[in-house]
């Protein structure tokens, strides 16, 4: 009888997190990782962006994008994003020569990510 209930609060309590409703943020970019590759510093100018879409079932906000230094974020939704809905965060590197490896953090209302804290990363290398 002991196991039995065990057993049943153990899927009560899985249950319960599977079904977690509100906004959700999906990033389209694998690992959540945008690639610049290998860039020329004059012919690029540094501008990319990260394509996101609302899976929830309520609003997505998005709070604050905060980067490490050598990165702008020039584009930010203003406004929520509704359930089914896509937006962007777009970015600008500084084009210093040398590899890129830089974070960008997104800070949201998501029901998926741990404190709605979504961690973007930034790689490539930029050449002469």
């Amino acid at each position: 009888m002991k196991n039995f209930t065990s057993f049943i609060v153990i899927l009560l309590i899985t249950t319960i997190g599977f079904a977690q409703s509100g906004s959700k943020i999906d990033f389209h970019q694998a690992e959540n990782t945008l690639d610049y590759g290998k860039i020329s510093k004059q012919s690029d100018n540094g501008v990319r962006e990260f394509t996101f879409t609302n899976t929830g079932d309520a609003p997505l906000t998005i709070i604050a994008v905060q980067s490490t230094p050598g990165c702008t974020i020039t584009y930010k939704p203003s406004q929520p994003i509704l359930p089914g809905k896509s937006d962007r965060i777009e970015i600008k590197y500084n084009m210093a020569v040398g590899p890129i490896r830089k974070t960008v953090t997104v800070e949201t209302n998501a029901v998926n990510y741990d404190a709605g804290r979504v961690p973007l990363k930034i790689k490539g290398e930029v050449l002469n």
